[in-house]
């Protein structure tokens, strides 16, 4: 049967184009774009590649037959009201191979891709092992040497193998780090591995990209590859900070003007400074000790300086909403008292 004039001209012009197409796909530097941090970002890429290149065969030969066919066997002005088009039937032949190559493609495709994945999960020798945890709205990050967390910056050695237990503490999360070209849903209740040793000193993403809530669109994080000295002195200083951290709080040296600086860049999100029912996310702090229609804090307590910066310093999650802890608003002692001092000032106004 005719496939209609011109059938085999189209096809080499197809192949043609298809051919083209495949020599871009594979040597476009598109990591000049988008950098290979370190593995298992080459082998990831290869991977795209391959399944660029079949993808693009697929479709420049679809839509090209589908064009031509079209055009050549369109119903004419001369056919009949009752005309129907060519029928073709009992053709096993090309009803073999139209199951046998997607098939052996998809295999193909298959083992490719779980080899890549068994890698991430099974490569032996890690010498880091940490945790990130996603909340609504910020990347939680537990490292083995400190007693705290660590929010939203993400510091690992250069040329070092990292493994990476992602969780959730709350809803539905993503972590997806484009140069490392990893990414994991970050579930309640489950925890995932990924596996990577970057080889790149620098800066880099890492993004939210499963829908969480209101503020989905500003949950990132600064993924940092540090060299080993640098990374060494970073992981001290955060043990020193945390040290000072739980020294005993003095209230009585905060600094009213330097909370009201505080508030406006920490606070001033959730909160207003008029009364307690003027709420934004949370309530209205500006008569905090002797507002009539706030009988207590949200803790229960009788509002107290010792009351207040203990929800700065541990945060609150209740009914009407997360307030985040001291290590997620990076808040030091000094801060938490001038806080505590600026409230104060507030209550003290008429």
């Amino acid at each position: 049967m005719s496939l209609g004039p011109g059938f085999w001209p189209v096809t080499i012009g197809l192949s043609i184009i298809n051919l083209i197409m495949t020599y871009v796909i594979i040597v476009f530097p598109f990591q000049h774009f988008v950098a290979e941090l370190g593995a298992p970002a080459p082998e990831i890429d290869t991977l795209f590649r391959f399944m660029s290149v079949i993808g693009n065969a697929i479709f420049v030969y679809v839509i090209g037959y589908l064009v031509y066919f079209a055009i050549v066997w369109r119903r004419r002005s001369s056919d009949g009201p009752d005309a129907i088009g060519v029928q073709i039937h009992d053709q096993p032949k090309l009803e073999f191979w139209w199951t046998a190559v997607p098939s052996i493609i998809v295999m193909i495709i298959a083992i490719f891709s779980v080899r890549i994945w068994a890698s991430m999960q099974n490569t032996p020798g890690d010498v880091l092992t940490m945790e990130a945890i996603g909340h609504q709205f910020k990347f939680e990050f537990r490292y083995p040497k400190l007693k705290d967390s660590v929010y939203d910056d993400m510091h690992v050695p250069v040329d070092t193998p990292v493994t990476l237990n992602v969780t959730s503490a709350d809803v539905l999360h993503s972590f997806w780090s484009p140069e490392l070209r990893i990414k994991a849903d970050m579930v309640p209740g489950l925890v995932q591995t990924l596996r990577f040793t970057p080889e790149h000193i620098g800066k880099y993403r890492i993004i939210c990209t499963e829908f969480c809530g209101t503020q989905h669109a500003n949950m990132a994080a600064t993924f940092y590859v540090d060299s080993q000295q640098t990374f060494g002195a970073w992981l001290s200083a955060q043990a020193r900070q945390q040290g000072q951290a739980t020294a005993p709080i003095a209230l009585a040296s905060g600094q009213a003007s330097a909370g009201q600086a505080l508030f406006g860049q920490k606070c001033s999100t959730c909160h207003s400074i008029g009364p307690f029912n003027q709420k934004i996310v949370g309530p209205g702090l500006g008569h905090i000790f002797n507002d009539a229609a706030r009988p207590a804090l949200v803790t229960g307590e009788k509002a107290s300086p010792a009351a207040i910066s203990h929800i700065l310093i541990s945060g609150y999650q209740g009914p009407i909403g997360v307030m985040p802890n001291r290590q997620a608003n990076a808040l030091s002692n000094q801060d938490i008292a001038n806080l505590v001092a600026y409230l104060t000032s507030l209550s003290q106004k008429k």
